[in-house]
């Protein structure tokens, strides 16, 4: 078997799997004052720390989520109410029209219930935003002084393509606007620092670098409170109410040290088997379009549009050949949908649905690659002649 979907989850570190493994029969809640939960709470302060120091925040920054989605809730909702509840007018809510649905949908669920109104800043050819779009989104509409946060993704999670975090993050900070950035599928990939980087708030994952499914982060800058979504007990500066899982907190910490540690070697690794590959399905599919941006992209993502096929048929013809992959779009009661960040990019309808997005991660090998390159061209003639028959 071959997979290739490293993008929507990847393998679970052995590191990871010990250090878990290790503390799932430890007693205590967190929370809890007896000894049992001063030693649960150690471990929970230690996974805080050792994350701060990988991602260049601060411990008390870090925010302990279930995951990426919860974590851009908590953002967009958290940073909406607080800055609204603080002045009415702050009622726009700008991302990119590129984001991934965790995000997207928080803002459009705001607008429709919360009275809020979700702008999208529009992308180039290549999926980036640029400082002028972003400042001239923010000048628009009703002036700067209506808007309550900007959220814009480190890197996108289907062409890859990698936007100029910094410099946005300083075209909001000109105006008082707090910026968020989803930064779950650049961590170990691209040098993400919290602190550098003058974002407000950073989402992070776990499953998406080798740790746990069900663990994540906010990263929160001093000054920051946002609006907590769900109320309970208290934890996390009140932020995210919940009883901290901390096997799962441990092991997110150990999987983001030894991503951003090996952050480099790692790059290089996925860069090449990346080039490798889209030489080789080129070879075999001349007419294929590599879609993102060429020099700001991430190294393990190759999106790619098949003209003639549907990409729902493609996908399913290599997971007979045992590879797995994914078209990168959306799927509404079993009508596949064109992806909304290639529509967004300026692609033809038609194109956006004969797309793949194939994705490498820690544990691929140029045997993948060769696999998908004996597979790719056969597949593609087989997608090509049944769509055409259909047609007819």
């Amino acid at each position: 078997m071959v997979y290739l979907d490293h993008a929507a989850t990847t393998e679970v570190r052995p590191e990871v799997v010990a250090d878990v493994t290790a503390e799932l029969g430890a007693l205590g809640n967190p929370s809890s004052l007896h000894g049992h939960g001063r030693a649960a709470r150690r471990t929970v302060e230690e996974a805080r720390e050792r994350l701060a120091v990988a991602l260049g925040s601060t411990p008390h920054e870090v925010v302990f989520t279930g995951g990426g989605t919860e974590a851009n809730n908590i953002a967009i909702k958290g940073l909406y109410w607080a800055r609204n509840a603080a002045d009415a007018r702050r009622s726009r809510i700008l991302t990119s029209a590129v984001e991934h649905h965790a995000a997207l949908d928080p803002a459009h669920w705001m607008a429709e219930h919360q009275g809020a109104v979700h702008e999208k800043v529009p992308v180039d050819a290549l999926g980036r935003v640029t400082p002028e779009a972003l400042r001239e989104a923010i000048e628009g509409g009703s002036g700067p002084g209506t808007v309550a946060l900007v959220s814009v993704m480190w890197a996108n999670n289907e062409v890859g393509t990698v936007q100029p975090t910094e410099e946005l993050a300083a075209v909001a900070a000109e105006y008082g606007i707090p910026f968020h950035t989803d930064a779950v599928q650049a961590v170990g990939v691209e040098p993400v620092d919290f602190a550098a980087s003058g974002a407000g708030a950073l989402t992070v994952s776990g499953h998406k670098l080798g740790g746990p499914v069900g663990a994540g982060a906010l990263l929160v800058a001093r000054g920051l409170t946002p609006v907590p979504v769900l109320h309970g007990g208290g934890q996390e500066r009140d932020i995210r109410s919940g009883t901290l899982a901390s096997p799962l907190l441990r092991g997110l910490a150990t999987a983001v040290h030894l991503a951003v540690a090996e952050r480099e070697e790692h790059a290089k690794h996925l860069t090449a088997l990346r080039d490798e590959l889209e030489e080789r399905v080129r070879a075999a599919v001349p007419d294929v379009v590599v879609n993102g941006a060429p020099e700001h992209r991430l190294p393990g993502i190759s999106h790619m549009s098949f003209p003639g096929c549907e990409g729902d048929a493609l996908l399913m013809l290599l997971d007979a050949r045992g590879i797995s992959c994914s078209t990168g779009s959306a799927c509404s009661a079993g009508v596949a949908q064109p992806s909304h960040v290639l529509l967004e990019m300026g692609a033809d309808p038609e194109d956006a649905l004969s797309s793949l997005r194939l994705s490498l991660g820690r544990t691929s090998t140029r045997e993948d690659v060769a696999a998908l390159a004996e597979a790719i061209g056969p597949a593609v003639e087989r997608a090509r002649a049944a769509r055409a028959k259909r047609r007819w």
